[in-house]
């Protein structure tokens, strides 16, 4: 069956940085919109990033905007977050996803990875 698997979280000090990856299997998500979220503890799931299918547009928390970015290689049928300039709020457990018509909410999305915990160290 269809499964996201992300990987590439880990230890990083404060102004670092990290490429998280989730590759999908089981199936092909060219046409699905995909999407990370993060849940820090004792917080919601939030949005985090997401890239459209259709035409590749890129949307981001405001949180994030101008330190993240999202990308889609299809051929591999693998999503990336490259995540500059970390700070410490930016710990969490990242979850990447899938869905036909999906944006920035948690029920757009119907398929998802197990996560993958990132922490930034001040």
């Amino acid at each position: 069956q269809a499964q996201l698997v992300e990987s590439g979280g880990g230890l990083v000090q404060a102004g670092g940085s990290l490429r998280l990856s989730c590759a999908a299997s089981g199936r092909t998500f060219s046409t699905y919109d995909m999407g990370w979220f993060r849940q820090a503890p004792g917080k919601e799931r939030e949005f985090v990033a997401a890239v459209l299918w259709s035409d590749g547009s890129e949307y981001y928390a405001d949180s994030v905007k101008g330190r993240f970015t999202v990308s889609r290689d299809d051929a591999k049928n693998t999503v990336y977050l490259q995540m500059n300039s970390l700070k410490p709020e930016d710990t969490a457990v990242y979850y990447c996803a899938a869905g036909p018509e999906g944006l920035d909410e948690l029920y757009e999305y119907n398929y998802w990875g197990q996560g993958t915990q990132v922490t930034v160290s001040s």
